[in-house]
């Protein structure tokens, strides 16, 4: 198995969703203006952005929240958040959805456990990266999250979803291992010290 990487973009003032997030506000649910954490990534022509999403073809197996999904699903369709590259994805979530597109990569489990395991065996020896802040929040306190990769965009949102809002408890160490500094981001990654 590769590293699993908690991998997300966050406003300066840590916020990964815009105010009001819903399915038809912003491109995945993201809440007004929310959309603004992805541009790097999707109107950027800075080759290191490009490179940066790159990585996101090469993992065997993604994990969301049942809120990621449910945000998200009208922009994602059947192939998912990787788009054409249909990369599995394990949906953390107590009930499967009624309307489930036909052809999806989705497979939907109840409980973070289940999901690092269904993940496990769907990624193989290619890395997982998860994406959303509850479920990434309870993989980091399993101990299951190997990298913390955010993208700090340069934005004040005032409101949304606070990416570490829930995460209490003891310290969890981190070692800064790779800044890459472009206009539209700040990527930063960090080994999570086990």
């Amino acid at each position: 198995m590769g590293k699993v990487f908690f991998d997300i973009s966050m406003s300066l003032d840590g916020f990964v969703t815009g105010a009001n997030p819903q399915p038809e506000e912003g491109w995945g649910g993201l809440g007004e203006g929310g959309e603004r954490l992805h541009d790097w990534g999707f109107k950027s022509e800075d080759p290191r952005n490009r490179e940066v999403m790159e990585w996101y073809t090469t993992v065997g197996a993604v994990i969301v929240g049942r809120t990621t999904y449910d945000l998200s699903i009208l922009n994602w369709g059947a192939n998912g958040p990787t788009g054409p590259e249909r990369i599995p994805t394990v949906v953390v979530s107590h009930s499967v959805p009624q309307d489930l597109p036909s052809g999806g990569v989705y497979t939907f489990v109840d409980g973070v456990e289940a999901a690092f395991e269904a993940a496990k065996k769907l990624a193989g020896d290619k890395d997982i990266s998860t994406s959303g802040a509850n479920v990434a929040q309870q993989l980091l306190k399993l101990g299951l999250i190997d990298v913390i990769s955010i993208h700090l965009v340069p934005v004040l949102f005032g409101s949304g979803t606070r990416l570490f809002e829930g995460l209490d408890g003891e310290h969890i160490s981190l070692e800064t291992f790779e800044v890459i500094e472009t206009a539209e981001a700040i990527h930063l990654r960090f080994r999570v010290v086990k």
